[in-house]
């Protein structure tokens, strides 16, 4: 009987990692679920999954991580789905050199480095898919958004570049770009912004005020907020596909906000985005 197919997924401590992970799993997936901290990877073995601790800031845990999920696949590996992410808030002018580099160490130089370990892997099998979890923020901008914008931007072309420039190969690369899922991804983010922005002393207070009011608002802050699951659907037909997508729009939100940039020029489109931010700190 043929092995399953084998899947690495980073970020799975909740939110669409963890989803994804349970999601295929129950598809018949071996997936490796990965998450920073310890806790959450016994965590995720205690539901069931099989895990590995893996810290996309330090370049070692990376090295240990796929080392690690490669033992438990039989050294192959045939998708890799990077997920793990977080949201920095703040003006871009309150934004430190450390806050933008952490920023980028996390959601764009671990998931490049992941994939070059996984890609010769992959080459040497002849096939394999390779999925990055982009956003709606990697399309447009909104104000206050700036740090995970330009991640999400410097992702969508590393991952289309990589896509020409594996064409022929066998691996299959694909974007996916949620709008808003329900995750703690807001929670995270809000955490993220106390710790490193000086909103006090910041002649943005008056709009942080109100970005502070929405990150904590119980419950979804946006309209069309969507399920994990909304992911994983996505996720399995960019895995599954024989023809894979360049791309996967998730929520009515990213749909809308892909429309509008092809058909809206720069400043009509920049009206409409602070019509949507509230003038930014909404």
């Amino acid at each position: 009987m043929a092995a399953p197919r084998s899947i690495l997924i980073t970020g799975c401590s909740s939110g669409i990692g963890h989803a994804c992970a349970h999601g295929l799993a129950a598809r018949g997936w071996q997936v490796i679920a990965s998450a920073r901290k310890a806790t959450d990877v016994t965590r995720l073995a205690d539901e069931g999954l099989t895990t590995v601790q893996l810290d996309l800031d330090d370049p070692a845990s990376i090295a240990a991580g796929l080392d690690a999920a490669l033992a438990h696949t039989g050294g192959r590996l045939d998708a890799l789905f990077n997920n793990g992410a977080y949201g920095q808030a703040g003006a871009v002018e309150d934004l430190t050199r450390d806050v933008l580099r952490a920023q980028f160490e996390t959601n764009l130089f671990g998931w490049h480095e992941l994939t070059c370990r996984a890609i010769p892997l992959m080459r040497a099998q002849g096939h394999g898919r390779i999925v990055q979890n982009s956003s709606v923020l990697g399309l447009i901008a909104l104000p206050f958004r700036g740090a995970y914008v330009a991640s999400k931007f410097a992702l969508e072309g590393l991952t289309d570049t990589l896509r020409l420039e594996l064409a022929g190969s066998g691996i299959h690369v694909s974007l996916i770009e949620p709008g808003p899922i329900l995750s703690r991804f807001r929670e995270n983010g809000y955490a993220m912004y106390l710790r490193t922005i000086d909103a006090e002393h910041s002649v943005h207070r008056d709009a942080y005020a109100r970005m502070e009011a929405r990150l904590t608002t119980e419950g979804p802050a946006q309209p069309f907020t969507l399920p994990p699951e909304a992911v994983l659907n996505k996720l399995i037909h960019a895995l599954e596909s024989p023809r894979p997508r360049p791309r996967y729009y998730v929520t009515f939100p990213t749909h809308l906000m892909a429309t509008l940039k092809r058909l809206l020029g720069t400043r009509a489109l920049d009206s409409t985005l602070m019509r949507i931010s509230r003038g930014g700190g909404g």
